[in-house]
């Protein structure tokens, strides 16, 4: 019988599920490569198309060592010409471990009688983001544990206090959040306080595994979960990201369920996620996960090579989850965020090495590197960092970002932004090795720009900054 996905797709319905588990393995069960296909579908996505399911479906079954190398060679290359070799930098900030799920994978289960359950007060939060700014960070992502505490108004009332910190030169300019579902009026209580992106993660998109791995809480209903999203597209959150907790499942299932999550975006709202994560699972306090679906290094730099032919312009996230070799080789298949200088404990920021206790994480991070460390790294690599903020404050959201940059041209903003942002960091953080280094790096993307007046107003703009000025961006 010749497998029709026709037979199985669930019509894309606003605010309704969408994951069809028969259409998705019927992709991974019957497309079968040759190596004209497979170099087809690269072809594809290097002239800045997104792939359908089938396309992926024909990478992620591509086995032949010489076809996974084209792959991974066509995902550096695709992102050379979206990205440069720009990387975004920005912090997690832990705001509360209160949580009412449980699920078997993470530190902060309802079960876990081990875990020391915090949420930082207002004086608490202050110290912590004047920490960070302290280290030049801009971007922070504020994580909430799921609990009747950390309702819309508590975020809301955070993200305000997290905006209102200014220490020295440091500010915080976008602040993106990780937290539970919620209706769509809460969102839209979120939305007033002025956040970036809302991150939902559905941890993994088989039913079944879903159901046997989250065991009590509201995290347990699969659909209200999978729906999160859309009720914030609904209250007008344009910029969402959506993540899968890969070694739960088949990888090969998880990857194309998130290709399906970004069909149904297009599909109901016109514009895809901002972002996709894809993290590893970690050992954590009281974790309880078999090691069947363990994604090996090998396949994991392979699914984010794939991920990124699959959705050229959607931002893919790397965290310090994995340790810093695994980071230098994914981040040349597309990567375009990482976090630097993280620290998951509560409160970990503003405390001296010596008080912390790792034991106290939601789960176990591998890159523990500060952030000047991971600055120093990524220039010594000819990568450009960047703390860039403008589209989310000139109105460059949504499907106005997708207007944008689907057509390539957003990189004619990132790369002044991000040098105007690395600006920033050289002269008020950086150690004077480091800003040697990042300035020639600065110079060496000056030297790509075309000779026009754009580039002129980006050199003006560079010596505002070495004049002391800050925040300009195009």
């Amino acid at each position: 019988m010749i497998y029709s996905p026709q037979k199985y797709a669930i019509a894309d319905e606003r605010m309704k599920p969408f994951i069809d588990e028969k259409e998705i393995h019927g992709f991974i069960e019957n497309t079968k490569p040759t190596k004209e296909r497979v170099r087809e579908v690269i072809a594809k996505s290097l002239d800045k198309n997104r792939l359908s399911l089938e396309e992926t479906a024909v990478l992620i079954n591509a086995t032949d060592p010489e076809l996974i190398e084209e792959i991974k060679h066509g995902a550096k290359t695709l992102k050379e010409r979206v990205y440069g070799k720009r990387i975004v930098l920005f912090a997690p900030l832990y705001v509360g471990n209160y949580c009412t799920n449980n699920c078997k994978y993470c530190g902060f289960r309802t079960t876990n009688r081990k875990q020391v359950r915090a949420t930082l007060t207002e004086e608490q939060l202050v110290r912590e983001v004047e920490a960070l700014e302290e280290t030049g960070q801009k971007r922070l992502i504020l994580v909430y544990g799921e609990h009747p505490k950390y309702d819309a108004e508590f975020i809301a009332d955070s993200v305000r206090t997290v905006y209102k910190v200014k220490k020295g030169n440091g500010e915080i300019r976008r602040v993106n959040i990780n937290a539970a579902p919620m209706e769509i009026e809460d969102f839209k209580t979120v939305l007033e306080a002025g956040i970036g992106t809302y991150q939902i993660f559905q941890e993994t998109y088989h039913r079944p595994t879903y159901g046997s791995v989250h065991l009590a809480g509201k995290k347990a209903d699969y659909n209200y979960r999978l729906t999160g999203l859309d009720r914030a597209q609904e209250s007008g959150i344009d910029d969402v990201g959506i993540g899968a907790l890969f070694g739960l499942y088949d990888w090969r299932f998880e990857l194309l369920s998130l290709i399906r999550h970004v069909n149904h975006f297009e599909a109901c709202y016109n514009v895809g996620p901002h972002t996709i994560s894809f993290p590893r699972i970690k050992d954590a306090s009281e974790y309880d996960i078999p090691e069947k679906y363990k994604v090996s290094d090998e396949d994991f730099t392979r699914l984010v090579a794939i991920l990124r032919l699959a959705v050229p312009y959607t931002g893919l996230i790397l965290t310090a989850r994995e340790p810093a070799e695994i980071r230098d080789e994914i981040m040349s298949f597309g990567v375009s965020q990482i976090d630097g200088g993280t620290k998951i404990e509560m409160g970990s920021y503003s405390k001296k090495e010596e008080e912390q206790n790792l034991d106290k994480e939601q789960f176990k991070i591998s890159d523990n590197r500060s952030l000047g460390e991971i600055i120093e790294d990524l220039v010594d690599k000819e990568y450009l960092p960047s703390f860039c903020t403008a589209c989310y404050r000139t109105g460059r959201t949504g499907q106005h970002f997708m207007e944008f940059s689907v057509p390539g041209f957003i990189k004619k903003f990132c790369t002044p932004n991000a040098m105007l942002t690395m600006a920033e960091y050289l002269e008020d953080y950086a150690t004077p090795v480091v800003k040697d280094k990042g300035y020639k790096v600065i110079s060496k993307n000056l030297e790509e720009m075309e000779e026009d007046d754009f580039k002129k107003k980006v050199l003006v703009r560079l010596n505002r900054i070495r004049g002391g000025e800050r925040d300009l961006y195009f």
